[in-house]
């Protein structure tokens, strides 16, 4: 069974950038992906980016793309999302997660998740 941890939110100014870690444990899927989601108060959780174990093959939300990066170190069995001009509304609880079949936009194709990291960036 694969295991999340996450780690590296914070509360930081409009501008700035975080970097979220996710640290696995257990069991990966050689066809599988890994994904950030997040969700704030009343919202739905929604779709960051993805990645998939076995090309490298990436997804980004448009409202994330070209400023933030997924990425993985297989050494340190860990997923990051590197997260530059954080805006306001980039406010959110985010979580990895983990997907045995493959890249997906949807959260409900992952069927493992960590307990998430809060990310607050003021105006």
């Amino acid at each position: 069974q694969v295991q999340l941890v996450e780690s590296g939110g914070g509360l930081v100014q409009a501008g700035a950038s975080l970097r979220l870690s996710c640290a696995t444990s257990g069991r990966t899927f050689s066809n599988g992906a890994m994904g950030w989601f997040r969700q704030a108060p009343g919202n739905e959780r929604e779709f960051v980016a993805a990645l998939s174990w076995s090309g490298g093959r990436t997804d980004y939300a448009e409202s994330v793309k070209g400023r933030f990066t997924i990425s993985r170190d297989n050494a340190k069995n860990t997923l990051y999302l590197q997260m530059n001009s954080l805006k306001p509304e980039d406010t959110a609880a985010y979580y990895c997660a983990a997907n045995p079949w493959g890249t997906s936009r949807n959260p409900g194709n992952y069927n493992i998740w960590g307990q998430g990291t809060q990310v607050t960036v003021s105006s």
